[in-house]
């Protein structure tokens, strides 16, 4: 059976109607992982029938909102379903898997807006524990790292250059499958590169500089990927398969622009498959 990529959101800070925010489920070795969960992450993974209730772990990139406005969805969704089927115990906690830093305070406190519904909740289902994240947190480092195992899934971690978001980092999944790279935001980059080295499929964050300078967004184009140096690392990475998300600006929003962040990649040299994302697109490898 083989493994698949889902980009659950597609989208940058600025809401969208056919984009949620920032999110990509890996589902392989029998595993759901989510990597990120921007806003309305619980809606797509509806509707690939994925329950948060099903996520085997969930792993934030970077302390950006537009990554992180659907966690407290998923941990409280979760709760809450598997609280009315009787669930109890460690397994009601979501895993939850953050590279120590800013994160670390974000995640402490969470759910203290929610503390009266919280109370309300309880005391209605005769409950005594409530919504939680079965929390790990690991030191980001520049070199490729575990940080995660389970089954014969893994799960390392590599810093990714999207100063002055410190620390901000990329995943690489590894199954008897194959292997899965997810930048997160960042630069093109050497540790990219690493990241990515053979990878059956890899998930990167695009911008296409020339629909950006001389904008607004012009002031951000420091600490995001232009789309030709995309190209050229995965083509030196070996990649097969290439899928663009949390695209600056969205394809839809400017004139052809699938086919420009198509010829973009293209002229850094890669020649493999390339979807220029939607939400909800998937690929298929293993």
């Amino acid at each position: 059976m083989s493994s698949v990529v889902t980009l659950t959101g597609t989208s940058t800070p600025t809401p969208l109607p056919n984009r949620a925010g920032g999110g990509v489920l890996v589902q392989t070795g029998g595993l759901n992982l989510q990597i990120d969960a921007g806003r309305a992450t619980a809606m797509r993974l509806a509707a690939v029938d994925v329950r948060p209730a099903d996520l085997d772990g969930v792993f934030l990139t970077h302390h950006h909102s537009d990554h992180l406005q659907g966690l407290d969805d998923l941990v409280f969704s979760r709760w809450i379903d598997m609280s009315l089927r009787g669930e109890a115990g460690a397994k009601i906690r979501l895993p939850v898997i953050a590279p120590d830093g800013p994160l670390a305070d974000f995640l402490e406190h969470l759910l203290d807006p929610w503390r009266e519904d919280i109370k309300v909740r309880k005391a209605d289902m005769g409950r005594e524990d409530g919504p939680e994240m079965n929390l790990t947190l690991f030191e980001a480092s520049r070199a490729l790292e575990p940080v995660w195992e389970l089954g014969d899934v893994r799960v390392l971690a590599t810093r990714v250059q999207h100063d002055p978001v410190i620390p901000s980092v990329g995943y690489r999944i590894e199954s008897p499958d194959g292997v899965v790279a997810i930048t997160g935001d960042t630069t093109v980059c050497d540790e990219v590169g690493l990241l990515a080295e053979g990878a059956d499929v890899l998930v990167h964050e695009a911008m296409l500089s020339e629909a950006v300078i001389g904008t607004p967004r012009e002031s951000i184009m420091h600490y995001h990927s232009d789309s030709v140096g995309i190209g050229e690392t995965a083509k030196s990475a070996g990649v097969k398969s290439l899928m663009l998300t949390h695209m600056i600006p969205a394809p839809d929003a400017i004139e052809n622009g699938v086919a420009r962040y198509e010829a973009a990649v293209r002229s850094g040299g890669f020649t493999g498959s390339l979807v220029v994302g939607e939400d909800l697109d998937r690929v298929e490898y293993g």
